[in-house]
């Protein structure tokens, strides 16, 4: 009966604390779910607080129905902004030399050669060209670049 009780008394403050408790949580729970559902709570705190007739049903509707729209709201939202995010280069350095200039540091023969690139030296791929040929990086196979001859 207790239980009842304590239910049916069921205040504003008491969303705040769960809310408070929920995003806490979240520190340690990973999947970034019990933070929409704290956002849920304080919401449903803060319609308690301007309607503190609100039965206990609703409060417990209003909150499940929140913590749903709110966990989908923000997973469509993520995905939209993992979509529009650039692919991360990370660990893919080669990439960050595609479409830049560089003059051949070893003659490309057989379709291999050398451009040094700040400090270090990367195998390149492309038609076979004289040393000093001004090239432009098209492409990465791995750790080989692709270039091709810059006419002028």
């Amino acid at each position: 009966m207790e239980l009842m009780a304590f239910v049916e008394s069921l205040d504003f403050w008491v969303w705040f604390i769960a809310g408070l408790v929920l995003v806490i949580l979240e520190v340690f729970v990973s999947g970034a779910v019990l933070l929409w559902l704290g956002v849920a709570a304080f919401i449903v705190g803060a319609v308690t607080f301007f309607v503190p007739e609100l039965d206990w049903r609703y409060q417990l509707t209003l909150f499940a129905v929140l913590s749903v729209v709110s966990v989908f709201a923000a997973r469509k939202y993520m995905k939209a902004k993992a979509a529009a995010e650039p692919v991360s280069k990370l660990n893919r350095r080669g990439q960050n030399y595609v479409g830049r200039e560089y003059k051949l540091s070893e003659a490309i023969v057989d379709g291999n050669g050398r451009i040094k690139i700040d400090d270090g030296a990367w195998r390149v791929r492309g038609p076979d060209l004289p040393v000093d040929t001004r090239v432009r990086v098209t492409d990465v196979d791995g750790t080989v670049l692709i270039v091709e001859e810059i006419k002028v």
